[in-house]
């Protein structure tokens, strides 16, 4: 018998005021997965996690976290979630020993002393355990931060943007540490930017404007948005984006280094848009990426982001 998905919600809705930030939102992720929530500023990702960690209470809709009705179980929601915002929120004149002491406290965790062990040592902290956590990079706050989330053992954790303005390094690291996390049965949802990110997650959820337009893994979206991509090679390709793009049957063309990556929904008309520089310019088929599909989906999106998310 399968286990239960843990989170399974449906139509969840938030408004604030006459604006409907969240509309009616479907989601299920199965435990140990990495689900991915993407999208444009305004359209809803955070609002969407605050609902499913018991935060925010939807103005319609429901479901179960773990097996606990959201409605009427939500301080028990609470108990078995990790929460990392965008900004950092630890104490910055206290030590990385002398913050996750005090999650430990907050959390009122037995055994708090080698709690904190464990988790230095899990996140590689150990060695600066007792540097002040003001006077760390980003990467490494990052680490502290995560090692905070996840101290009191929660079956989810939620990551908010959590590696914005840190480097490739540590995003590198950052990720690895949060695959080892999944792989021992965590299930985590993380909001990010990054196209690459999101590409290292199990599966995604795209999210523009409240409304959820596409889901499953990179593969089945790629796959259901139609697209078709070509891509030009020759002198000055990479000078033509502006030109093709306004060609009828060309959604978008974007130069990547010296070659133009140019993309539609239909393949027929995407070879007749770029005809008149075939005998210069060499096209080829090419697969559409993820980035291409979500700047159709948010093209295509109704914006109605008349005041910032909450």
């Amino acid at each position: 018998m399968n286990a239960p998905p843990a989170i399974a919600v449906s139509g969840l809705t938030k408004r604030f005021g006459a604006r409907t930030v969240v509309d009616r939102i479907e989601l299920e992720v199965e435990r140990g997965k990495i689900c991915g929530f993407l999208g444009p500023n305004g359209s809803g990702k955070t609002t969407t996690l605050r609902m499913i960690c018991g935060l925010l209470i939807p103005d319609a809709g429901g479901g179960t976290v773990l097996g606990l009705d959201l409605a009427t179980q939500r301080a028990a929601i609470k108990q078995q979630i990790g929460y990392m915002t965008q900004k950092f929120g630890l104490f910055g004149d206290l030590t990385i020993r002398e913050n996750l002491e005090f999650i430990a406290r907050v959390y009122g965790l037995d055994r708090r002393a080698s709690r904190v062990d464990e988790a230095l040592e899990q996140l590689g902290l150990t060695t600066r355990a007792d540097q002040l956590a003001g006077k760390l990079s980003g990467g490494w706050k990052q680490r502290l931060a995560l090692a905070a989330a996840v101290l009191h053992r929660p079956q989810i954790l939620l990551l908010d943007e959590p590696t914005a303005g840190v480097d490739p390094q540590a995003r590198r690291e950052f990720w690895e540490q949060i695959h080892g996390l999944a792989a021992e049965g965590m299930t985590v949802l993380v909001s990010t930017h990054y196209m690459d990110e999101a590409e290292r997650c199990h599966e995604i959820a795209y999210i523009a404007y409240g409304v959820m337009l596409a889901r499953g893994t990179i593969a089945e979206v790629i796959a259901a948005s139609g697209l078709h991509a070509l891509q030009g090679e020759g002198p000055g390709a990479d000078r033509l984006a502006a030109e093709i793009e306004r060609r009828p049957g060309v959604s978008m063309a974007a130069p990547f280094g010296t070659a133009l990556h140019v993309c539609g929904p239909d393949r027929a008309a995407l070879h007749e848009a770029v005809r008149p520089w075939a005998k210069t310019i060499r096209w080829s088929d090419a697969e559409p990426s993820l980035e291409d599909v979500f700047i159709h989906l948010m093209r295509s999106a109704t914006d109605n982001s008349l005041v910032m998310e909450h």
